[in-house]
């Protein structure tokens, strides 16, 4: 019969049969020697090897739509990031990484600045001038007064969406608000680091209503660039494409060439200077990865 991973821990598989209920399964171990892992979100063939206690096994993955490696989902239709606008401070560099990961899945993303009742008007539209360019739909909201929960609601009706971000923004609240079944664990905001206890232990998918599933992620608090290479970049960030016609080469790296149209648009305040600044640091970061791997392999190219 056939499934959806819901849940993973442990090397078990919990797997929701419609009309029939949730099955602990093991991988077959098939899988293992081919390679392959299931995947939160999966849609999996299972035989059943014990109708009275719902076990059984996995036999086969079908195709998926997409895959992410972190965090480790399947078949998602969109990514959500949530950050806080205040406690803690939002870090834009790893934002802008966690962009630049969804982008090159193709994912659509949703940029959800939490904690409103945190912040004044002034960093909320701070932040919402920031991103403005980035090709992500922006929310504004607030776990504690309900801001913005009803607009995140409609943002993820009839769609799977992975949810992502950094400890301590409210992540697990945030999925609290859009649900009742499943009450997340919240942890406290740790006094010395400013960001919260790390709560979330796996990735687990939750249904909102019947078509609609969020996927909610363990966070963390670094992503490696290492995947990708520095003339990909530029790709990753859509408010370069409408000046990048008015660059005199068509390799601008928008870094030190003469007459960069980006550039241009930076100094004339269109393009938000954390953005820019985030994309020179990504360049060099890569630049200096490709660099090493040429000194130590005689190849170039990024480690993969």
């Amino acid at each position: 019969m056939q499934g959806k991973i819901i849940k993973g821990i442990a090397g078990f598989y919990y797997v929701d049969v419609p009309a029939l209920g949730v099955y602990e399964c093991k991988a077959k171990g098939i899988f293992r020697k081919d390679n392959i892992k299931p995947l939160v979100g999966d849609d999996v063939r299972i035989e059943i090897t014990d109708p009275k206690d719902c076990e059984g096994n996995i036999i086969e993955i079908l195709p998926r739509r997409s895959a992410l490696i972190r965090p480790a989902v399947a078949n998602i239709d969109q990514a959500l990031l949530i950050f806080a606008v205040a406690k803690p401070e939002p870090n834009f560099n790893l934002l802008d990484r966690f962009l630049i990961m969804m982008r090159r899945q193709g994912l659509d993303c949703i940029l959800c600045f939490n904690k409103t009742d945190f912040a004044d008007r002034a960093a909320c539209d701070r932040i919402s001038e920031i991103y403005a360019g980035s090709g992500c739909s922006i929310l504004l909201t607030s776990a504690v007064t309900g801001e913005g929960i009803g607009e995140l609601k409609e943002a993820l009706a009839a769609k799977t969406t992975a949810v992502a971000g950094p400890s301590g923004v409210g992540k697990s609240s945030i999925v609290n608000c859009l649900q009742e079944k499943i009450q997340m664990e919240t942890g406290a905001i740790s006094k010395k680091i400013d960001r919260g206890k790390h709560t979330t232990r796996h990735s687990e998918l939750i249904a909102i209503s019947d078509g609609t599933y969020i996927m909610d992620t363990p966070g963390f608090s670094s992503l490696s660039l290492f995947d990708m290479t520095k003339e990909e970049l530029r790709d990753c960030y859509p408010e370069f494409a409408p000046y990048e016609a008015e660059c005199r080469f068509l390799t601008c790296s928008h870094i030190h060439e003469p007459d960069c149209g980006v550039r241009n648009a930076l100094e004339a305040n269109i393009i938000h200077r954390i953005r820019y600044d985030n994309y020179t640091a990504f360049y060099k970061e890569l630049d200096s990865a490709e660099r090493t791997a040429v000194k130590y392999t005689g190849k170039r190219g990024n480690r993969r």
